[in-house]
C-alpha cells in the first residue's frame, strides 16, 4: 500500500459458493490495489441459509484502507496493475447478479487467479458502480465488461 492509497469503489454483498459453505466478501478498489475481505461463511443447509456477514462488512466500513488485508486471515489484496478483467452479469428476478473477476495469477494465490461471486439477496444493482470503473482513466487496462442475461426476464 502507498500513501496516496485511495478508495475508488467498493463492491458489498457478495458470495462465493463452495461445496459445504457460502462465503461473504467485500471487495475494496483503490488506486493501487484491489482488497478482498472476507465477511463471513455460512455452513447451514440450503434452506437455512443467512448472510452472516454484516457485522464483518460493518467492521470493513470502520476500518481504514491499510487495515483491510489485516482484518481476517483470508483477506487478500491484488496490485492493481495485476486486474485483468472485471465482467458484472446483471440479475433477474429468478437470477441473482454475477461478478468475475480475473488477475494475473503470482505463485502465491490461492484462487488460480479468478473468482466468482454471486450477489446476496440484500445486494443492490451495482451497475453504477463497475460502470464508473469502466471510465476510471486508472483501470483502462482492465476488460471492464456489463453484461445483460440473454432473457432479462428469467
Amino acid at each position: 500500500m502507498t500513501e496516496t492509497d485511495t478508495p475508488i469503489a467498493r463492491l458489498t454483498h457478495w458470495l462465493r459458493q463452495r461445496p459445504n459453505s457460502i462465503e461473504f466478501w467485500e471487495l475494496v478498489v483503490t488506486d493501487d490495489r484491489v482488497v478482498w475481505c472476507f465477511v463471513g461463511e455460512s455452513y447451514r443447509s440450503m434452506l437455512l441459509r443467512a448472510d452472516m456477514g454484516e457485522r464483518d462488512r460493518a467492521i470493513v466500513d470502520d476500518s481504514k484502507l491499510d487495515e483491510l488485508e489485516a482484518l481476517a486471515e483470508e483477506n487478500f489484496e491484488i496490485p492493481l496493475e495485476a486486474l485483468e478483467s472485471i465482467r458484472l452479469v446483471a440479475g433477474t428476478r429468478f437470477r441473482r447478479a454475477k461478478l468475475e473477476l480475473e488477475w494475473r495469477d503470482d505463485a502465491d494465490s490461492r484462487y488460480d487467479g479468478q473468482m466468482t461471486l454471486v450477489s446476496t439477496s440484500d445486494a443492490d444493482a451495482q451497475r453504477d458502480i463497475v460502470a464508473s470503473l469502466a471510465e476510471d482513466p486508472r483501470l483502462e487496462h482492465v476488460d471492464i465488461e456489463l453484461d445483460t442475461r440473454r432473457w432479462p426476464f428469467f
